[in-house]
């Protein structure tokens, strides 16, 4: 029987065609599933801010919305606080475990000490950090490492009535310390106000006695050691109990804050006091009428003129969590110059970047002399670990001096002890 032969080559051809089918359906569908991207990871960072003002907390919120609107994959959680809660605040954060990622405040060493602290050098762009005043920097540097970076200053300047001056028949503010009780007498004579407030409340019984310790030639610390019961220290501290005790200050050192002195002196019961330069912000809008001027802080008689400066830091703490890409992120928009612009004016401060600090001083000489009167100020001594529990505990002194009767210079020889047993403490925990 003959066997019949079959055309081979359309066979072939049906077979490579279907198995082509099969392989490009194969790959259509591979292609039509979504190809699965890296899952992209939010950010949190916990921001505690100080409440200077009214103004602190909708100005921050609003920056805060603006930020998270443009960076949607980072929040940012805000708590701006009192001065008077603030430490509680974020000391109760850090006994939980949970730092602030960015804490603004006006200490950072004993964090430092204790290696709390980010460097912040690894952290801040390099655009940041060439445009804030390099002596602002330098003070929140410990043995070459950033542990803070400045956020806002203030000079310290006595500020006073106008009006209550030209009816004492005063006629220019008192740059000495006998010019200063010679013109609180003379306001006392009046029967119409208090002469010289002095605050010796808890947020700023330290500011009292740097202005009296610096104005009467003294130091807080000297040569690398506490300063602080030198004779230059105790005669300044045993003035200002001698006008107290002569009814030349306010009442109420130690119960009346520098806020309420500030409106007791606008509404016309006190005639001058110490503050810093926001004064010419806040103040004026409250009391539109008031006429107001600034001089020096008065000083002992021989002594050379003195700036006092004050300036609050940013720190961040080690968390587990911390972004450090985010939050550099997010202190480049701190301190963009349009939004740190607006919070300096509406909160009264000294800028702590030259690019808006050279557009203000442009806009206004004050600004222009506060600055060049800041490089040159001398500033509480926050490089100290200690300087924070001593600060505390000269909290404590206010009372003691004025109503307790202890001694100006037995108040400062317990304070020098607490400073030198605290730093003794410190130095021999980190060997």
């Amino acid at each position: 029987m003959q066997r019949k032969f079959y055309n081979k080559q359309p066979f072939m051809i049906t077979v490579i065609f279907t198995l082509s089918a099969i392989l490009l359906s194969s790959c259509m569908n591979a292609s039509s599933e979504p190809i699965a991207t890296p899952k992209e990871e939010r950010a949190l960072i916990r921001f505690v801010a100080s409440e200077y003002s009214t103004e602190t907390k909708p100005l921050l919120e609003k920056l805060v919305k603006e930020f998270e609107r443009k960076n949607p994959l980072i929040d940012v959680e805000l708590q701006v606080a009192n001065w008077d809660i603030l430490d509680g605040i974020y000391t109760t954060m850090i006994s939980k475990n949970q730092p602030p990622d960015l804490l603004n405040t006006n200490v950072y060493a004993h964090f430092a000490q204790d290696d709390l602290l980010n460097d912040l050098d690894e952290i801040i762009s390099p655009e940041l950090a060439s445009k804030l005043y390099p002596n602002l920097v330098e003070m929140d540097q410990m043995n070459g490492v950033q542990y803070a970076i400045p956020y806002v200053a203030t000079t310290r300047n006595l500020y006073y009535n106008k009006d209550l001056f030209q009816r004492a028949g005063i006629a220019a503010p008192p740059a000495t310390w006998s010019e200063l009780e010679q013109a609180a007498g003379k306001i006392k004579a009046l029967g119409e106000a208090e002469g010289f407030g002095v605050d010796l409340t808890d947020n700023e019984t330290q500011a009292s006695l740097s202005y009296i310790f610096y104005g009467s030639g003294g130091e807080w610390i000297k040569d690398g050691k506490w300063h602080i019961n030198s004779k230059t220290n105790i005669e300044g501290l045993t003035f200002l109990k001698e006008l107290f005790d002569k009814g030349l200050t306010d009442p109420e050192p130690t119960v009346t804050t520098r806020d309420e002195k500030q409106r007791i002196l606008g509404a016309g019961e006190l005639a001058m006091m110490i503050s810093g330069n926001y004064f010419s912000s806040v103040v004026p809008k409250e009391f539109p009428s008031l006429q107001w001027g600034k001089g020096p802080i008065p000083v002992k008689d021989g002594t050379p003129p003195i700036t006092f400066g004050v300036h609050d830091v940013l720190v961040s703490f080690k968390t587990d969590h911390t972004n450090k890409e985010a939050l550099s992120k997010f202190l480049d928009f701190l301190y963009d110059d349009r939004a740190y612009e607006e919070m300096i004016k509406r909160e009264g401060f000294l800028p702590a970047t030259t690019t808006v600090g050279v557009r203000l001083s442009e806009q206004d000489e004050v600004m222009k002399s506060d600055l060049e009167a800041l490089s040159k100020a001398k500033f509480y001594p926050v490089k100290e670990p200690a300087w924070q529990a001593v600060l505390d505990y000269a909290r404590k002194m206010g009372d003691a001096v004025l109503f307790e009767h202890t001694t100006p210079k037995a108040a400062l020889d317990q304070l020098q002890l607490f400073a030198e047993t605290k730093s003794n403490q410190l130095n021999s925990r980190k060997k």
